[in-house]
């Protein structure tokens, strides 16, 4: 998330440097702490936070569990996860209903915080979940903020009650409380109230929050505030919550390049739970949010069931058994395999999909580099081929692939990469389907016997293959190993796809989840 690139960094640096050491001494967790400290500050944390965290973390450092662990480094780690944790709210908390419809929500914040847009994602959010979501628009000092949230509310696809023309005209206390009766003749079962802010904290502002959550009584009122304002956020929140008392808080604006701070610091300061993190424009981009997966983030440890939510939101099992089958018995297609994309595509970008992988912020730069769009020219290559030659890519000769390329906009070149990867996809995927273990190019074989390639390569030296020179000259034979050897160091090494040599490659349990996947136990 590129919120706490920094921090993670900072944060990851300093653990690197712990896994060196088998013993930690208590200068090593005090340069540890301080290295922490000095993150947690530069990404504008509240130094009252900052003091309690630090504190935590050495107290726990220096203790038993460290000192009997078997890997101090990692428990370390696992200490810092924990704290970051707590301080973010410990539990996740979701929103609360009431028993007799419409649960009423409230939106609270400062102009610019991003409420508008909060509440058409929330309306959509809870539309998928089966509710039937009212916005209300309160807004009616900023302008054009009613005409807004009527966009906002028909992209979204939510009924919105807007009788005021705002622009500094109407009563916004009347029309929440006017809204809330709509919504119970109309039978919605939600009601989300869309407040006025301002630039700053003034007495206006609180007192119009104040009296619209006395003449509504709210089920909950949502704090929305800016992620990136830093230390200020902290002010603001305690003035709103001596004002109108939230329930919870919605960090908005988690997707751009501030350090954070608010994130870390606003849960611990009011004590009230951060309840759901907006991760972009659109209105899909809204998470529930949980302080263990957002930990787990900060570290670059991943976000595996993130990850595993949306893609299970995005992807149709009957659709997924279809082509299960279809690898099973050979019959996988370019047409299949377009589908595929444009499920993946339904999962959002694969850019932040990427960055909840494990390590991945050791991978900044080449995620950076990822191109979201590499995928929408794939599918303007295979749509630019005929259904016969979806079916079957052999008949893809020379003139075909000219064809295919001008269609599509490419050159002969991408349409040929696109049919070799398709190919080597295909076919480690049909394997996988089977219940094989895949070999891929420049690694071999997942599964093979440990050794085997070294005792290959000793049968080729003793048959004199490349395992060194067979002259009969003693000088000549020297000088040609030493060249041998001087080549082996600089070949390239690790896979295919860029990898080095010493990358991680899956475990047996990692191949069953993939077999799973494809329908095989």
């Amino acid at each position: 998330m590129a919120t706490f690139g920094t921090l993670s960094d900072r944060l990851t640096e300093t653990f690197r440097n712990l896994r060196t050491k088998g013993k930690l001494t208590p200068a090593d967790v005090d340069g540890t702490v301080r290295e922490i400290r000095r993150a947690l500050l530069d990404a504008d944390v509240a130094l009252p936070v900052v003091k309690d965290f630090t504190a935590k973390v050495r107290e726990r450092a220096l203790g038993d569990e460290v000192n009997k662990a078997l890997n101090p480094a990692q428990q370390v780690v696992q200490i810092v996860n924990e704290e970051l944790i707590a301080i973010l709210g410990g539990q996740q908390r979701r929103l609360q209903f009431a028993k007799t419809a419409p649960t009423v929500i409230m939106l609270a914040g400062l102009q610019g915080s991003g409420k508008t847009t909060f509440a058409g994602k929330l309306a959509k959010q809870l539309e998928k979940d089966g509710h039937t979501p009212l916005l209300v628009a309160c807004d009616l000092q900023r302008p054009n903020a009613v005409n807004q949230l009527q966009v906002v509310a028909q992209q979204a696809g939510a009924a919105i009650y807007a009788p005021e023309p705002g622009n500094g005209v109407g009563n916004p206390v009347k029309v929440a409380k006017d809204g809330v009766d709509y919504a119970r003749q109309k039978q919605h079962d939600v009601v989300i109230i869309d407040t006025a802010g301002r630039l700053g904290v003034d007495a206006e502002l609180m007192k119009q929050a104040s009296d619209i959550r006395k003449a509504t009584d709210p089920d909950e009122v949502l704090f929305v505030i800016d992620a990136m304002i830093g230390q200020d956020a902290v002010n603001t929140a305690k003035a709103f919550q001596d004002g109108v008392d939230f329930t919870g808080v919605v960090l908005s604006k988690l997707d751009g390049d501030a350090r954070g701070g608010a994130a870390l610091s606003v849960a611990s300061v009011t004590g009230r739970p951060i309840i759901f993190a907006s991760t972009g424009e659109g209105l899909d981009d809204l998470e529930a949010f949980h302080p263990d997966r957002m930990a787990s983030r900060i570290l670059d440890l991943g976000d595996i069931l993130t990850l595993i939510e949306q893609a299970q939101q995005a992807f149709d099992e009957e659709e997924a058994r279809k082509v299960a089958e279809k690898l099973a018995t050979e019959q996988f297609t370019l047409e299949d395999f377009l589908e595929q994309l444009q499920q993946m595509k339904k999962m959002g970008s694969m850019k932040k999909m990427l960055g909840m992988l494990p390590g991945m912020g050791q991978m900044k730069q080449q995620l950076e580099n990822f191109d979201d769009r590499e995928i929408d020219r794939t599918e303007a290559i295979i749509r630019s081929m005929t259904p016969g030659e979806r079916r079957n890519p052999k008949v893809l000769n020379g003139s075909r692939r000219l064809r295919i390329a001008r269609g599509s906009g490419m050159t002969v070149t991408d349409v040929n990469q696109l049919v070799q990867r398709f190919d080597q996809a295909a076919k480690m995927m049909k394997t996988v389907a089977r219940g094989g273990v895949p070999s891929i190019p420049g690694m071999g074989s997942l599964g093979g016997k440990p050794g085997a390639s070294a005792k290959r390569g000793n049968k080729q030296k003793g048959r004199g293959g490349s395992g060194g020179s067979r002259s009969g000259n003693p000088a000549k034979r020297a000088a040609e190993n030493a060249g041998l050897a001087a080549a082996t160091q600089n070949a390239p090494t690790g896979s295919g796809f860029g990898l080095g040599a010493g990358a991680p490659q899956p475990s047996e349990a990692d191949l069953a989840e993939i077999q799973k996947l494809f329908g095989k136990g």
